[in-house]
């Protein structure tokens, strides 16, 4: 199973702002519903209940919530205790690539304990004021394996896939 990260960070890495994105970029939103239809997407619980209601749970992928919170609920959803849970379920399911959608917290603790193989980054150039990061990344570990701009009326944003070395 690949264990891949897609995230779409700004020049100064990044993320959101106040639980919420930090920019309306569609191009983007149709990369990520494409890339991870059908497969089993991994979400912190803060960014679970950032995504507006109307979309909870992600439609055609299984949805699998991480928080410490042993009680906590989330109607269509899977809720584990951790990422190593919640990676476990996703193999459980035959799943053949899982990805971990955020948010800041969820990605620093995927990258800083080596779970990762793949990263979908959308760079966007420009810089934002942001209060959630993500991790900065050791380029000389991953390898660019594909790259290409995203079509946008008011952003320059560039999709980059890297593959760890």
């Amino acid at each position: 199973m690949i264990r891949s990260i897609i995230v779409a960070i700004s020049e100064n890495n990044g993320i959101g702002n106040d639980n919420d994105l930090l920019w309306h970029l569609p191009s983007d939103m149709k990369f990520f519903r494409k890339t991870t239809l059908g497969h089993c997407v991994i979400t912190g619980r803060k960014n679970y209940e950032s995504i507006p209601e109307k979309y909870r749970p992600l439609t055609k992928r299984t949805n699998i919530v991480v928080t410490r919170n042993a009680n906590y609920k989330a109607e269509g959803a899977v809720v584990k205790n951790s990422i190593e849970e919640a990676l476990e379920f996703a193999k459980s399911e035959n799943e053949s690539e899982v990805f971990i959608i955020g948010g800041g917290q969820i990605y620093k603790e995927a990258m800083e304990n080596n779970f990762i193989d793949k990263m979908y980054i959308t760079h966007v150039a420009n810089s934002y004021d942001a209060d959630t990061f993500f991790p900065e990344i050791e380029l000389s570990n991953w390898s660019i394996e594909e790259r290409f701009a995203l079509e946008s009326e008011s952003f320059t944003a560039e999709v980059r896939v890297y593959e760890k070395k």
